[in-house]
């Protein structure tokens, strides 16, 4: 297990899990990630990284995607 932001450019994953306080995990979960769910890293530019997850693009920061654990 290791974070999204380790992950390479164009490369399929499956999050295994969703760390943070309640709040993060629940807006995060708004946007749709969550465990089991397939996330892609479109490209990272200063740390911050724009991901493709249920056939859209969103764009997190560093401090959110270092929650996410894949």
């Amino acid at each position: 297990m290791m974070p999204l932001t380790m992950a390479k450019a164009g490369e399929e994953n499956r999050i295994k899990k969703v760390g943070g306080n309640s709040d993060v995990r629940q807006f995060l979960e708004n946007l749709g990630f969550v465990a089991g769910a397939q996330v892609s890293v479109v490209s990272e530019i200063n740390g911050n990284v724009i991901v493709k997850i249920k056939e859209s693009r969103v764009a997190i920061s560093r401090e959110m995607a270092v929650k996410i654990m894949i």
